[in-house]
């Protein structure tokens, strides 16, 4: 059983190994992402729904969701492009209670199959976080190292084409 986020280049490309410790669900309408599953475009222009798991409502969260195939698979000179930044999520509760650094951009992937990839890591406090001047050439490693946040603790993504 090989790990679906290794197998789809999500490690390696945006995070490093890491121990999946929380519950992390994404869903747009009715359809659940599962890692590697096939999404519409149609599908995702509305901001999913995410529920961060955990039992303590004092453990705080920050949700990055990126594209490392921007522009296209062939030549992603924009990666990572950030779609969207939350942090501040209290544990048990859902993305909606966090503070919503920069807003969900819906994906409109134009060439190839894109990889987007929620990535969730645990905070070590409550923090100002800026949002970064411009969404493409996003780096989720630099961005974890900047503040402190540590390997994810979550992480799950889907493909679109």
């Amino acid at each position: 059983s090989r790990n679906p986020l290794a197998v789809g280049r999500v490690i390696g490309d945006v995070i490093d190994s890491f121990e999946n410790s929380i519950p992390l669900r994404v869903t747009y309408g009715n359809r659940d992402v599962n890692n590697g599953c096939e999404l519409k475009p149609s599908q995702i222009g509305n901001q999913p729904r995410v529920s961060v798991g955990g039992n303590d409502l004092r453990n705080l969260y920050t949700l990055v969701m990126v594209d490392p195939d921007s522009p296209s698979p062939s030549n992603p000179t924009f990666k990572e492009y950030l779609h969207w930044l939350v942090t501040d999520i209290p544990g048990t509760t859902e993305v909606t209670f966090g503070n919503e650094v920069v807003n969900y951009e819906r994906p409109r992937p134009t060439s190839g199959i894109h990889r987007f990839v929620f990535v969730l890591f645990r905070q070590q406090c409550r923090q100002r976080v800026y949002a970064p001047g411009w969404r493409q050439n996003f780096n989720t490693r630099e961005f974890a190292e900047l503040y402190n946040l540590g390997s994810p603790v979550a992480a799950v993504f889907f493909n679109c084409q």
